[in-house]
């Protein structure tokens, strides 16, 4: 099934329903209010959502309207735990490759990262952000939302864990991201709000494209309406099953938690493009000794989607324009006087 998350003034939206082809929804209020009342109680609220789901894919559903994604949160506008993977070890490589060929990493452990998850954007939200200094980048990837999931699960048994597989942007500020690295106790201003598609759905409406705890389908993202990439889930490193595992070594997990793939990157990226702009300035790094691609400036468009087997557009899209925020960040103003008095004491 397929649910969505409309806006309605509530910081947790109100739960929708949504047809397969993405054509009609319904309200899921008789079930629950919200996706996180739902994910909290999901052995009685799934049937019903089913229920729901069914009728409505046979014309079937009262109260039926049509589905609006401009009119959507994320389907799960914020929770209490976000964890990211960078589960596609050739993004790794590559960056390593351009920049630090020197690093040494070990290939079976996962990489991951705390991450904000109290405040994600919906599909077509407009994406502000304070200075194009900050070198706006984008990462195109796919996560799950798990049910609760207990301490020690064994990756054979971590999938039966997964409620709803989702598409999102991992918006990154480029500039923050390489200092905050180097000061080595994660990210904060280089990982900033993250944007998702409108619709969330079971690992089931993937069919077979749902394999091995990956989703075996091509991201497909466009920058101002130009191809930028195609990438396909399977080159996935690490097994969403895997990554489960892992991060419940010692601890158990509570419905609600979203836990992400990583940029989606595939070994021949010639073909394929990329999902990130780091990623194709690392590539011209390499091939041509400079970075050409620009980073994200104001006024540009993104768009992200990702298709099933049969053509139709399984998560719907993401397409948000990225805008100068309506505010001076402090931060700004405290590295600009800091520059400036440096500059001053320069000149005595």
């Amino acid at each position: 099934m397929k649910l969505a998350s409309l806006k309605t003034g509530h910081p947790d939206g109100g739960l929708i329903v949504v047809a397969r082809d993405l054509r009609r929804a319904v309200s899921a209020a008789s079930v629950a209010p919200t996706l996180r009342a739902a994910l909290d109680d999901w052995t009685f609220a799934a049937p019903a959502l089913q229920a729901l789901y069914d009728a409505l894919n046979a014309g079937e559903a009262t109260d039926a309207f049509d589905f609006d994604a401009h009119a959507c949160a994320a389907p799960l506008p914020r929770t209490h735990q976000f964890i990211d993977a960078s589960a596609f070890l050739n993004h790794g490589r590559i960056m390593t490759q351009a920049y630090h060929p020197e690093k040494k990493s070990d290939p079976s452990i996962p990489v991951l990262i705390q991450r904000q998850a109290d405040d994600f954007a919906g599909p077509h939200d407009d994406y502000p952000f304070p200075d194009e200094a900050d070198n706006c980048d984008f990462e195109g990837e796919v996560g799950v939302i798990l049910g609760d999931v207990p301490m020690g699960v064994r990756a054979a048994d971590a999938l039966q864990h997964v409620r709803l597989i989702t598409l999102f942007n991992d918006v990154s500020m480029r500039k923050h991201l390489f200092r905050e690295l180097g000061m080595g106790f994660g990210f904060v201003l280089a990982k900033p709000a993250t944007a998702f598609a409108p619709v969330a759905v079971t690992p089931d409406e993937l069919g077979d494209a749902w394999r091995d705890g990956r989703v075996q389908l091509v991201m497909e993202a466009s920058r101002n309406g130009e191809r930028f990439g195609a990438p396909n889930g399977c080159e996935m490193s690490f097994g969403f099953h895997e990554l489960i595992s892992y991060v419940a070594y010692n601890r158990n997990l509570r419905a609600g938690m979203l836990l992400g793939s990583g940029t989606f990157s595939n070994v021949d990226y010639r073909t394929t493009g990329s999902a990130c702009l780091a990623e194709q300035r690392a590539i011209e790094m390499l091939e041509y000794g400079e970075s050409r691609t620009p980073w994200l400036r104001f006024g540009e468009r993104l768009r992200f989607e990702m298709k099933g087997r049969d053509g139709q557009s399984v998560f719907g899209a993401i397409d948000h324009r990225f805008v100068q925020a309506p505010y001076v960040n402090s931060v700004n103003q405290v590295n600009q006087s800091a520059t400036a008095e440096a500059n001053a004491g320069a000149s005595e």
